[in-house]
């Protein structure tokens, strides 16, 4: 199957396959090992991402988050290559893959694409529970700064992961698996190296996480691979930065990719790895072409 097929085509079935039933409730044995905070927060997040609650969540994306992304950073964005959306199908879900430096990496991309391109979207962003589900400040700040996006939650993930929740993150696998298999307007912001990379070298890139390609394979989404350059962890310093001459801020993106022959390898994770690293290889040929463009510049800083 050509490149053109596969973004234009319903996902990439076999004859015979099925097709899995949407997820339900996670079962008793994976629910019971959150705490009742936890489960609080989880259930509330997931009713906000479901139905009209989701719609008007996006709404505020859309407006009030893109707005203020807008006036924090509208003198340093230089954005390349984002016509590459014009190649994806808008009724198919999207997993936008991207390298990870900022915390605000994903916001910027998102408020772009609110920004810059007219189709519907609703942003799904998994991460990692700890603060955001654990307390009822994790769950304000998911509400100020993800329009409650943040989600699903997986708690055995990171540095420092929750082992004993092990069970309750093969539902949110479940979950995230199946928002990145249906659902028309769906855009899935994922980074493959699991964690920031806190090199000063912008174009370094940590190992990829077998899991983004355990997720392509099993939801076979339209994958589109992103790279950021530019944005300080530094909020305040950020935003200042846009009137009194902080670093470009550079978003490119790039062609929708071709993974349809890794999908007849056997399922395990020397299958999952090999994706992974075909996915952070094509997010590093983009960061390639920033070196080529930015990389004296920041240098010589």
């Amino acid at each position: 199957m050509s490149q053109s097929d596969l973004q234009q085509t319903a996902p990439l079935r076999r004859e015979g396959d099925t097709v899995a039933a949407p997820v339900g409730e996670p079962l008793p044995e994976e629910i019971a090992v959150l705490t009742r905070m936890e489960r609080v927060a989880f259930r509330v997040t997931r009713r906000m991402n479901e139905g009209r609650w989701k719609n008007f969540w996006t709404f505020c994306q859309r407006t009030l988050g893109a707005g203020w992304i807008r006036i924090s950073t509208y003198n340093l964005i230089q954005i390349y290559g984002l016509e590459n959306f014009d190649r994806v199908s808008h009724e198919r879900p999207i997993l936008l893959v991207s390298n990870h430096r900022s915390f605000f990496d994903m916001y910027t991309v998102s408020a772009i694409l609110f920004q810059r391109t007219s189709w519907p979207k609703k942003l799904f962003f998994p991460v990692r529970a700890r603060f955001f589900y654990e307390s009822p400040l994790g769950m304000f700040v998911n509400l100020v700064m993800g329009w409650w996006s943040m989600y699903p939650p997986f708690f055995a993930a990171g540095s420092n992961p929750i082992l004993d929740k092990r069970e309750f993150d093969k539902f949110s696998m479940r979950l995230l698996t199946d928002l990145c298999r249906r659902g028309p307007a769906h855009i899935i912001g994922f980074h493959p190296e699991g964690t920031r990379n806190q090199n000063p070298d912008p174009y370094s890139f940590l190992p990829a996480k077998p899991g983004v390609g355990k997720l392509i394979k099993d939801a076979q989404p339209q994958v589109v691979p992103v790279f950021v350059a530019g944005l300080s962890n530094d909020l305040l310093k950020q935003v200042v930065g846009n009137w009194t001459g902080g670093e470009p801020i550079r978003l490119h993106f790039g062609a929708p990719l071709d993974y349809t022959h890794f999908l007849d390898r056997r399922d395990g994770v020397r299958a999952y790895k090999e994706i992974a690293e075909f996915v952070m290889s094509q997010i590093a040929q983009l960061g390639e072409q920033d070196r080529a463009l930015y990389g004296k510049v920041i240098s010589d800083e």
